[in-house]
């Protein structure tokens, strides 16, 4: 195996094709100063949604409608799609994104607000995929409150899974980093889950509830 894996990692992100309609809405996200998805996590987002055909999702952390409008191009045509910020400008330019791609305003629920709020209030065991992509302080309660939402053969997608690398250094030891480890040992470590870390993006971290 080689030692040097960003020209693979360069070459899986250049692989993933994006049309105008996701680089508007890349536009979007970098006019407000919202990190999107990469182009290779946008395109695993559709591929994952379009393999488990979930009918009702959870995206906590809408930015500008990237990952959005990704994983709406996977899933099946009746299917709907929650997302959750507290930008109520990153809300609006993702409704005008799935707009543009149009997706019918019955097939997302866009709710402003905490994720820590917001979660609590949905019904347990009642969605069959939850996306989370927001701050890194609070992911480890949006995953714990993910097990909580999803039911049996769910799939939770947690995005920047790695910390920008930060992850794998044993030697680093800042808060967020700590606090997304912690995320990988809630999920390893329960035999609920088939859990899997990919390096795509930032890292994506895959977990099916069996």
């Amino acid at each position: 195996m080689g030692a040097d894996k960003t020209t693979s990692w360069s070459y899986a992100e250049a692989f993933a094709l994006e049309d105008e309609l996701a680089y508007r809405a890349r536009e979007r996200s970098l006019a407000l100063r919202i990190p999107p998805v990469t182009p290779g996590t946008a395109a695993a987002l559709t591929v994952l949604a379009a393999a488990a055909r979930p009918a009702t999702v959870v995206e906590v952390g809408t930015g500008a409608g990237v990952s959005g409008l990704a994983l709406l191009r996977g899933l099946p045509p009746a299917s709907v799609l929650t997302t959750i910020d507290t930008d109520i400008r990153a809300l609006r330019a993702a409704r005008d994104t799935f707009r543009e791609a149009g997706v019918p305003s019955n097939r997302t629920r866009a709710i402003p607000g905490r994720g820590s709020l917001v979660m609590p209030r949905l019904s347990g065991g009642a969605y069959d995929m939850v996306f989370l992509d927001a701050d890194t302080a609070g992911t480890l309660y949006y995953a714990e409150e993910a097990v909580r939402l999803l039911r049996p053969g769910g799939l939770l997608v947690v995005n920047d899974a790695l910390h920008q690398d930060k992850v794998a250094q044993p030697a680093n030891r800042e808060e967020n980093t700590r606090t997304m480890r912690a995320v990988h040992r809630l999920f390893r470590e329960d035999e609920r889950f088939a859990t899997a870390l990919l390096p795509t993006g930032s890292g994506l971290l895959l977990a099916v509830r069996r």
